[in-house]
């Protein structure tokens, strides 16, 4: 199919003709790039937070009104994009820092060598079994018991509903409870 105009290229888009994707892609990759870079600050994270933008724009083409000009309209997509991966990384970067902090204070309360060998033992099965769950389990545990946030708080820092945050809660310890048992051999039953 031959493109003469954007408005063509878009209408392409929209009825998934590939010619046309790959036609807007390439037209507008290099400053989605760069911009992205801009703000992320990592390369790699730039690249996905790329292709992100066109996978969303493409989804949202429809909503697309050609009264506002379209690399406008694709650009706000892709700083979306990016400060939700700025605001993931923030949240894993504080919370990562917070369970570094909470791990050397408790290590600091301990007294005995065999506690700390003890202690050591039971956290590295306890994070062994977290990194098994998802994020979608992991965060919402570690945000509830390690930092004692409330459910509602938790819904607040992940910007989720609450009754999510309950039922990933619930999957969560579930998970995790199986989890365990496969480490020490034993089943709860």
């Amino acid at each position: 199919m031959d493109f003469t105009t954007s408005s063509q290229v878009i209408s392409g888009c929209i009825a998934r003709d590939e010619s046309a994707i790959e036609r807007l892609i390439f037209e507008y990759q290099g400053s989605i790039f760069r911009l992205t870079l801009s703000v992320l600050n990592d390369p790699v994270e730039a690249h996905e937070a790329t292709q992100d933008t066109f996978i969303a724009a493409l989804g949202a083409l429809k909503s697309y009104r050609e009264s506002s000009s379209f690399k406008a309209w694709l650009y706000t997509i892709a700083l979306n994009v990016s400060r939700n991966r700025l605001r993931k990384r923030k949240t894993l970067e504080r919370l990562n820092n917070s369970l570094q902090a909470i791990f050397r204070v408790q290590l600091q309360k301990m007294s005995s060598p065999e506690e700390t060998v003890i202690q050591n033992e039971k956290d590295a099965a306890l994070w062994k079994a977290l990194n098994q769950l998802g994020e979608r389990q992991r965060i919402p545990l570690v945000l509830r018991y390690f930092h004692n946030l409330s459910t509602a708080e938790i819904a607040e820092v992940l910007n989720i509903n609450e009754g999510t945050i309950h039922s990933r809660l619930h999957i969560g310890r579930e998970r995790l409870r199986i989890e365990l048992e496969k480490q020490s051999g034993f089943s709860g039953e």
